[in-house]
């Protein structure tokens, strides 16, 4: 197949501000979208309409709600290509490639454009929003201009933007570059004003209680399996650094996008999700995290000051894609990691 030749243009050239700027737009417009919804299912009492299955996507089901942002998306992604060259990875179309042309935006032919690469989950946490329950979020994975598919060792930027239920009024967005400081802000969501900047950085308790150590247990028949690990770690903490139990509280909270965003503001001390770790110790299947849901959530938390592996302290690095499994430890600072990850790591060898 012929390339299309590499496109010089206005916003070519990479740069932080400007694609920082742009990525909020974007985030900007999808709260919005998934907010008219909201509202009108709410105000109908007819919140099961929001989650009617659509169809099946490249990467998860899309549901009604997920349908609504995706114009929004579209319209974005061709405004933003007619300036400038980029590619954009969604749930439901997999990566699209495109950048200006004679008469808009056209199509292109793979990575080598000059363009950022960006991995987009338009709503983590769906399943939450759609009942009205709780927060879903935006999450944005921002790398810069490259000739193959990106990893997350390569992310530049990463937005978390909050997709509030309807009876919020504010809304937050973690945010992080490779330059400057983590940022945490609080806007109103009526017009969006900005309430409240402020540099979003870990403490620096290493703590074994009073505070949330949650392991993910999303598949019922994982649930058995992963209480016997979670049992074991917290005996141990017990036994060794002296946790006081009646003090160590559970989240399970359906948004890895959501979970990780509590780590970086200290709610969370730890989480575990490692659905996929444990499928394919058991020879199993089951529904795991992929790429697109946690690579710009993991670059934030990162930043801000929290430290990320894989199970046993594996390498968190994978391809950015709407396939690989991905499993994540995090814990809140690097001291909560030096105290509970020997812990934890004895947990799962026994398990």
């Amino acid at each position: 197949m012929r390339r299309e030749p590499r496109i010089l243009g206005a916003m070519s050239t990479w740069s932080e501000a400007e694609w920082s700027a742009r990525l909020g737009e974007l985030c900007s417009r999808i709260r919005g979208g998934t907010r008219r919804v909201l509202a009108q299912a709410s105000a109908a009492l007819d919140l099961s309409s929001l989650s009617a299955a659509v169809r099946q996507g490249a990467g998860d089901v899309t549901y009604a709600i997920d349908a609504v942002v995706e114009s929004e998306i579209e319209a974005w992604l061709d405004e933003t290509a007619r300036r400038t060259p980029l590619s954009l990875l969604t749930e439901d179309a997999g990566w699209m490639h495109r950048g200006p042309g004679a008469n808009g935006a056209r199509t292109l032919d793979g990575f080598d454009h000059g363009g950022p690469r960006i991995a987009l989950d338009p709503i983590d946490g769906t399943r939450n929003l759609m009942a009205d329950l709780r927060s879903a979020w935006t999450v944005v994975s921002c790398a810069p201009p490259g000739p193959l598919e990106p990893r997350m060792s390569e992310l530049a930027l990463g937005v978390l933007s909050e997709l509030p239920d309807s009876r919020a009024a504010r809304f937050r967005v973690l945010s992080a570059g490779r330059a400057g400081p983590a940022l945490h802000e609080l806007h109103e969501l009526d017009g969006g004003a900005l309430v409240r900047r402020q540099p979003l950085a870990v403490d620096a308790s290493d703590r074994a209680d009073h505070g949330y150590f949650p392991f993910f247990r999303y598949a019922p028949d994982q649930r058995p399996a992963l209480a016997r690990i979670e049992a074991a770690f917290f005996e141990r903490l017990r036994v060794h650094e002296g946790a006081d139990l009646r003090h160590v509280f559970d989240d399970q909270y359906i948004s890895n996008a959501g979970q990780l965003a509590q780590l970086s503001l200290g709610v969370y001390r730890m989480i575990a999700d490692i659905r996929g770790w444990l499928a394919r110790r058991d020879a199993t299947r089951v529904i795991t995290s992929k790429p697109y849901d946690v690579a710009g959530a993991i670059f934030v938390a990162r930043r801000a000051g929290c430290i990320l592996t894989g199970p046993l302290d594996a390498a968190l690095d994978f391809p950015l894609d709407v396939s690989t499994p991905v499993d994540f430890i995090g814990f809140a600072n690097a001291a909560t990691h030096a105290r509970l990850a020997p812990h934890l790591n004895v947990a799962l060898s026994a398990s």
